[in-house]
């Protein structure tokens, strides 16, 4: 297992993690297998997404907070939103390693969704296979 820890700046925000997932793989000779990369975080999940155009980045905050606004809940944090946007994102993505490379689309990137920063993040990687 391997963690990648970084921090947040805004209070939402979507980091491209592909490039440190990318130099892990490569790290640990990964070569056939399936790679989970989990958040430790209830107000911030992992996504793979467009990774061409930063608008989709942008476009997918916005409609989250347009999705689910910060009105007053009852949880005393005042970040509840963070946490039912994170439950709608998700908080891990599996995906497939091959011939020691990470099999993603054209466009594609990994990605972890703060929705609570900035912040000390931590993403594990648990690697299944040989």
């Amino acid at each position: 297992m391997e963690i990648i820890e970084f921090k947040t700046n805004g209070k939402y925000e979507m980091v491209d993690i592909t490039k440190k997932i990318k130099e892990i793989v490569y790290k640990n000779r990964w070569m056939d297998g399936i790679l989970v990369v989990f958040s430790m975080h209830t107000t911030g999940g992992i996504t793979i997404n467009e990774s061409y155009d930063p608008d989709v980045q942008h476009d997918l905050i916005k409609a989250l907070e347009e999705m689910v606004p910060a009105v007053q809940f009852r949880h005393f944090e005042g970040n509840s939103d963070a946490h039912l946007k994170t439950t709608l994102v998700g908080t891990d993505s599996t995906l497939i390693i091959e011939k020691g490379e990470l099999l993603l689309g054209t466009w594609q990137g990994v990605y972890f969704c703060e929705f609570d920063g900035g912040r000390k993040r931590r993403v594990l990687l648990k690697f299944i296979g040989r």
